[in-house]
């Protein structure tokens, strides 16, 4: 099910790429609940797609986009874009949150994969999201990731990505069969990403405080317990920059899914429709966590 094209300006001119998915008996008409589907470092708005319609079909406004550098976001010469995680945070999603508010509604939600659930909560709009659902959200500190898998993390995206990307101008992501190809800063920001994540921000440090403090939605924390990014550490010390937004944390076992293992991407997969998508929509809609 292919969602309506979308276009976002952001607030530097920025033109960002996205689809639009509205429930059908609506015949045209915005319903009163709008879902922002904010994705993973490197990852194609496409793979959140199937998602989107499915929330479409169950009554939701769903919106998926690309950042910029990513997917139909993305300019010719990836070399020559300036682009960070805090380029991401304070002007892509924002924008995109803004532009819903705007055009669709203000009971505005929030789904948000990997870096895009803790991303959230650098944009100013960021403030206006009544429910937030993580999944494996963190923002890869590397003393985060589960222990058997450290090691062998740290070599690739903390010496080799970084390595790879001050030689080549950018981060060759999809060349390596990683993951796509991230514009040089995004690439830096995730191989340097500090304990204190706002640290390294310069100037933009004290906007970023005061955007994360102003974050005050429920929050559903979400990862699996077989993701090798999102650990417990890495989720909660992603929530504690979030002092206002009231969270609760959830670690699924891969047998709670009826599923030999879940990992750090497969709950956006179709293969979850009946299990984790279904569940997703008693916090969106209710507030209730599905798997108390």
């Amino acid at each position: 099910m292919n969602g309506k094209p979308l276009t976002v300006r952001c607030d530097d001119g920025y033109e960002l790429r996205g689809h639009i998915w509205e429930p059908c008996s609506l015949h045209g008409q915005w319903p009163c609940r709008v879902v922002v589907v904010v994705g993973a470092t490197g990852v194609l708005a496409s793979y959140y797609h199937r998602y989107a319609a499915f929330l479409a079909e169950n009554g939701f406004t769903a919106i998926t986009f690309d950042y910029r550098g990513i997917g139909q976001s993305k300019e010719a010469n990836i070399k020559n874009l300036q682009a960070s995680w805090y380029d991401w945070g304070l002007l892509d999603i924002d924008a995109v949150l803004h532009w819903a508010i705007d055009n669709i509604s203000e009971d505005l939600h929030v789904v948000g994969h990997s870096f895009g659930g803790f991303g959230v909560g650098l944009a100013k709009h960021g403030q206006h999201v009544k429910r937030l659902l993580t999944v494996g959200a963190q923002h890869a500190h590397w003393r985060d990731y589960r222990p058997g898998h450290r090691l062998h993390f740290w070599w690739r995206w903390h010496i080799l990505m970084p390595g790879i990307t001050l030689w080549h101008g950018y981060f060759p992501g999809k060349r390596l069969g990683w993951l796509e190809d991230l514009p040089k800063g995004v690439a830096l920001n995730w191989a340097k990403s500090p304990r204190n994540f706002p640290a390294g921000a310069g100037p933009l440090r004290k906007v970023i405080e005061e955007h994360q403090a102003s974050f005050a939605a429920a929050t559903l924390a979400v990862s699996a317990t077989d993701d090798p990014f999102a650990s417990e550490n890495a989720i909660v010390r992603g929530l504690k920059y979030y002092p206002n937004s009231p969270a609760i944390v959830v670690q699924l076992k891969p047998r709670d899914l009826n599923s030999p293992e879940i990992g750090h991407f497969a709950l956006f997969h179709s293969r979850f429709r009946d299990t984790f998508w279904t569940g997703t929509l008693q916090w969106l809609r209710d507030g209730i966590n599905p798997w108390a």
